[in-house]
């Protein structure tokens, strides 16, 4: 105004100017103003950034905020996005999260991608209180950790069950096969599934996440083995895929065959092959996915997202064809409903409390605060609702609500809608014109077939197997190949091995028909065998036999697991031990027991002491007596020759529990050393190697084995070594003096010892080998399912019932591995009888000890004896003394001393020392009495105990002082 009125002329010229900058000054204190109200609240993103699928949702996230705050700009809150990466990592996505939630406070995560990475997370988020929202975590398992701060802004699997199970009854198919992957996404679907499909026998078939190749081909190939024909396949997509492609390759997409695919598999499989042979490889496969509604608001976003996503990913060769998912839609709407929810909330409890805000440790749970801000928030979030892209956004308990499934049938690059299903109605026909009452439309089945799969089918692949079995001459209870057909040279055998192979190839999970072929080896040797197998010199797919397995012959083929018990030992004759042992009579118990049953002999002697010390003359005297009758009495209910009378109820107590202790001991005892004394014990007669090769002492091995080779390594000769071929050789060796020890592999030994278990043991030392295994080609699909197969048998009851009919022992067979050590009695036999013992002399004790200074409660009480320990040797010398109130007492001497003395007017001063006690009269002139002695005597007490008549001799000088 001051310059206005001092330039009139120029007024007019400047008045715009001025108005202008008075509106901008005006618009940029609004500004600043808006500003200084805007709140920013920081949210967590935890996604797989290295993933397309991870940068596919990433761009409907940002994009979902820009739009959200391009239509709102009045809105007081603005979310501030903090992105981490899970690195596709279970461990890494919830040390994400815990960084997030520690270090950065943020008030909601949005995330993780799979099922798998969540459940930690969540069980953060509810410790926190911080809204955890996945748009991509679709197991059911998830809903059972029953967590309020688990936000599920997508479908739980288990809604769509249903439709599936709609669908198969639909073509009236009564078995399919459930292929799922083996974590949590594939767990979570299969109880409900089952449920759904009560009247339809459901297989499982389980591939793992990590599954190569070969592992999907085995497990497609086991499937064709069975009957039935119809799959309903629940994994991720990229898994999938490769499943399918596997599939095409082997026929199995072929006519006669039935593929379901589970919701989020239908809706990926089209992102899955960047090469866009995706669709063609699901040619006839069935889909059910959860209904997108079509908009015009959803085709202008398909627009702008592919611009976003190509601007963002210039290095992905797939960013041209690239679309958005439906996971990439329901990441869109969750960041709408975040953003909606918060500005609907009071940012007054956006704070965090019990907890450090700083740490240099960024895994530190100890840190980890409470959001004031989240149970706000979450109330906010369940009372959100709009039509998003993806379709209806409203939470109920926190997921999703169960929408309209569509049921899809791939042809060639299309994916035609057959049907539908709500949980109203149903399936419905996609065709609304339809006539026919089908509940789905018309579909192409693989195969390019219009002819609906009956489901199953009768397996025409089940394999036949040729194997290989060796000739024996000897040990035929393992194998005997018998006479073959000159036509082909097949062979039906029999003994232990083949039993086995037999119950294990009953034990796949596929039809696997063997025929047997024999052959002859030089001497049994089977390494010959072995190369002929590895070289396809012979036309086998395995050798079944007695065959060791061997490091050398491993390099050559693939062996089973063992299903023989491992090693090679030493077999010797056995002799009676007729010599007893001077000292046999301590062996029936060990160490442990002689020594505390010891020491509860003398603790009972004490015991017993304790308790009739005062009031039985059997045990009082001098000490060496005292000391003598207690362990005489205590040691003498060994053999219950005690004659000492129990007077005390309580002694008597513990020594009726402690006798029924020492019968049992005794009875045990007796019964052991009879054993010792009077069963036979025989002894092998040579039990090291090192003397039998000092000694040149002759020894025997099998024909053909490498057992000729071990002992060549422990320094035998050849001259030692004698060959035998069977059991009756070995046998007939050890009768006429030719070997002394037999060495062989432990199935054949235990064979021998079946036979002639009177006769021979095995002994120390064993070398450790590998058993005995059905060998096969290397590489060869076979070797692990016979090998769990072997498990499966060795483990039940069939292999014992095979071992008893191969290998019967003979009756009344002695166990020659019994050593005298073997059957002591130990500790831990009767520990349960001398815990009884204990605590009866322990609570017995308790007792003795409450009723004493019960009856003495009055020295207790009594201040002018002076001291605590001038009150402890008082009664220490009342115990010492006998009980004259008891009544094995009552006509003694001491008894007539505690009578009624006449009157005596005594002084003062012995009147203050000897206070009456409110209580009855015989009893205070006895306290009297006892006290007045112990003054009189205390300066001369000596470590020199005095007798009965003595202290009775006091306690009359008291009562006339």
């Amino acid at each position: 105004n001051h310059w206005m009125m001092m330039n009139p002329t120029k007024t007019n010229n400047s008045f715009l100017g001025y108005f202008v900058m008075t509106v901008w000054v005006f618009l940029l204190v609004e500004v600043v103003s808006g500003q200084k109200q805007t709140s920013e609240i920081k949210v967590g993103v935890v996604l797989d950034l290295q993933t397309s699928f991870s940068k596919n949702c990433l761009t409907s996230i940002n994009m979902s905020l820009s739009d959200f705050y391009e239509d709102h700009p009045n809105y007081h809150t603005r979310l501030v996005l903090h992105v981490r990466d899970s690195m596709e990592d279970t461990v890494q996505a919830s040390a994400a999260a815990l960084d997030l939630i520690k270090n950065e406070q943020v008030s909601a995560i949005i995330g993780p991608r799979t099922s798998t990475q969540a459940e930690f997370m969540i069980k953060l988020a509810n410790k926190s209180q911080v809204p955890t929202i996945t748009f991509s975590a679709t197991s059911p398992l998830l809903t059972s950790i029953n967590s309020p701060y688990f936000v599920r802004a997508t479908l739980d699997d288990s809604l769509q069950v249903e439709a599936i199970a709609a669908t198969v009854k639909s073509f009236g198919w009564r078995s399919v096969v459930a292929m799922y992957v083996d974590d949590e996404l594939g767990k979570g679907i299969m109880l409900h599934l089952s449920d759904a499909l009560q009247d339809v026998e459901v297989h499982r078939s389980v591939i793992s996440p990590e599954a190569n190749d070969d592992q999907i081909y085995k497990e497609l190939y086991k499937l064709m083995t069975k009957q039935t024909r119809v799959f309903v396949v629940h994994m991720g997509s990229s898994l999938g895929f490769r499943v399918f492609q596997k599939a095409r390759e082997i026929g199995m997409m072929g006519e006669g065959y039935v593929w379901i695919l589970s919701n989020g598999m239908t809706h990926m499989m089209r992102y899955s092959d960047h090469h866009g042979r995706g669709l063609e490889t699901m040619q006839g496969v069935l889909g059910v996915r959860s209904q997108v509604p079509k908009s015009q608001e959803l085709k202008d976003f398909r627009l702008r997202w592919r611009r976003n996503f190509v601007k963002d990913n210039l290095s992905m060769e797939e960013n041209n064809n690239a679309e958005p998912s439906v996971y990439a839609l329901w990441a869109y709407d969750s960041i709408t409903a975040l953003a909606m929810a918060v500005e609907k909330t009071d940012l007054k409890s956006l704070s965090y409390g019990n907890g450090r805000a700083f740490s240099n440790n960024k895994t530190d749970l100890g840190t980890l605060g409470v959001s004031h801000y989240g149970p706000s928030l979450l109330k906010a979030l369940s009372d959100v609702r709009f039509k998003g892209l993806a379709g209806e956004f409203h939470l109920v308990k926190g997921q999703l609500e169960s929408s309209t499934f569509e049921i899809i049938n791939f042809v060639g690059k299309q994916e035609r809608i057959v049907g539908s299903w709500r949980p109203s109605n149903g399936l419905v026909n996609a065709n609304s014109n339809n006539t026919t009452g089908e509940k789905l439309g018309p579909v192409t089945w693989p195969g390019n077939s219009r002819v609906k799969p009956k489901g199953w089918e009768i397996p025409t692949n089940g394999k036949k197997l040729r194997v290989g079995v060796p000739m024996k001459k000897g040990f035929l209870n393992f194998l005997e190949a018998v006479e073959a057909d000159p036509n082909n040279n097949s062979t039906n055998p029999k003994g232990y091995t083949i039993d086995i192979f037999e119950a294990a190839l009953k034990k796949l999970p596929y039809s696997v028909i063997p025929q047997y072929f024999r052959f002859e080896s030089l001497d049994d040797d089977y390494n010959n065998l072995i190369y002929q197998l590895s070289n396809g010199e012979l036309d086998l797919d395995a050798v079944v036999g007695d065959v060791t397995i061997t490091a050398h012959r491993s390099l050559y083929v693939d062996f089973t697991l063992p299903f023989t018990e491992s090693g090679v030992s030493m077999m010797v004759p056995l002799r009676d031990n007729e010599n007893k042992n001077t000292w046999v009579f301590l062996k029936p118990w060990s160490l442990d027991l002689w020594i505390t049953t010891g020491c509860f002999f003398v603790l009972i002697g004490f015991i017993v002491w304790l308790f009739e010390h005062r009031i039985n003359e059997d045990f009082r005297g001098p000490p060496h007596h005292q000391i003598g009758t207690s362990f005489w009495f205590s040691f003498s209910t060994m053999v219950f020759a005690h004659r000492e009378k129990v007077v005390s109820n309580l002694a008597r107590f513990v020594v009726v529990v402690w006798c029924f202790v020492v019968l049992v001991l005794t009875q045990s005892y007796t019964a052991n050393l009879t054993s010792f004394l009077t069963v036979q014990r025989l002894q092998p007669t040579a039990t090291t190697v090192e003397d039998l090769i000092r000694n040149g002492k002759p020894v025997g091995f099998q024909y053909g084995t490498f057992v000729k080779d071990i002992l060549k390594d422990l320094k035998f000769n050849d001259a030692q070594l004698k060959p035998f071929g069977s059991a009756e050789e070995c046998n007939e060796l050890f009768s006429n003096g030719t070997i002394v020890a037999a060495f062989d592999e432990v199935a054949y030994l235990k064979a021998i010892i079946s036979k002639y278990c009177s006769k021979y043991a095995m002994v120390e030392p064993s070398f450790k080998t590998a058993g005995f295994g059905f060998a096969f080609p290397k590489n060869s699909p076979l070797t692990d399912d016979v090998s769990r197969a072997i498990l499966n048998v060795t483990q039940g009851d069939e292999m014992e019932n095979i071992e008893n009919k191969w290998f019967k022992k003979e009756s009344n067979c002695p166990d020659p591995k019994t050593e005298l050590s073997s059957n002591r009695l130990s500790l831990s036999s009767f520990w349960g009888l001398f815990l009884i013992a204990g605590i009866a002399s322990f609570l017995a004790f308790l007792v003795f000890v409450a009723l004493f200074l019960y009856e003495q409660r009055h020295t207790l009480c009594d201040d002018s004896v002076g001291s605590l320990w001038r009150k402890l040797k008082f009664l220490f010398r009342i115990f010492d003394e006998k009980d004259v109130n008891s009544h094995t007492f009552k006509n003694s001497a001491v008894h007539n001393v505690s009578s009624p003395i006449t009157p005596c007017t005594p002084s003062p001063s012995t009147v203050q020392m000897i206070r009456p006690w409110p209580r009855s009269m015989s009893l205070n002139r006895e306290f009297q009495l006892r006290r007045a002695s112990f003054f009189m005597s205390e300066e001369r007490f000596t470590t020199q105990p005095k007798h009965d008549e003595d202290r009775e001799s006091d306690i009359e000088s008291g009562a006339k002082l």
